[in-house]
């Protein structure tokens, strides 16, 4: 067994149990920090496929961003400990259909996947590859993009400072 494989091995085990704790946990809080370790096993999944831009890019957006305002928004929601974390109602027979759709698709798709000719792909850096795309032949629809974001985050400030009659 290789070093690549106990990373990975070590990766993949870290990132299932963090997501087990993210929907068992009955406690939000231990909840959002188990997400923390999700997300940074993705992002080491991603290293591991030498997708490096992808992986920054988990890092960035989902830790540095979005995880953030998960915590902050429950620390500071007023009500933290009167917010029930668990309904009464499950639905136990339709969530194993679906999981079991979804793991037999999974499976069939590993299965039918040929390993062995990926294996032989020469990797290299996408960083620099998407860096130039976007900053030549992309450029017009990443500025419309940024723009309409702008725009989006203003109306929500707007909307949000409105006064109420």
């Amino acid at each position: 067994m290789s070093l690549f494989d106990i990373a990975f091995y070590i990766i993949a085990v870290l990132t299932i149990v963090s997501a087990i704790v993210v929907v068992s946990a009955r406690n939000i809080v231990y909840s959002a920090f188990a997400l923390l370790f999700t997300f940074f096993g993705v992002a080491g999944l991603y290293v591991l496929l030498n997708a490096d831009f992808i992986a920054v890019t988990q890092v960035l957006i989902y830790v540095g961003g979005i995880l953030v305002l998960i915590i902050f928004g429950i620390m500071l929601t007023t009500k933290f400990f009167d917010v029930p974390v668990r309904t009464e109602t499950l639905h136990v027979v339709p969530a194993i259909v679906v999981t079991g759709a979804i793991m037999g698709t999974l499976v069939g798709v590993i299965l039918k996947t040929k390993w062995f000719n990926l294996m032989d792909v020469q990797w290299e850096n996408t960083t620099k590859r998407i860096g130039e795309k976007l900053m030549t032949d992309f450029l017009l629809p990443f500025e419309v993009a940024s723009v309409v974001l702008l725009v989006a985050l203003l109306g929500a400030v707007i909307i949000a400072r409105r006064e109420r009659f």
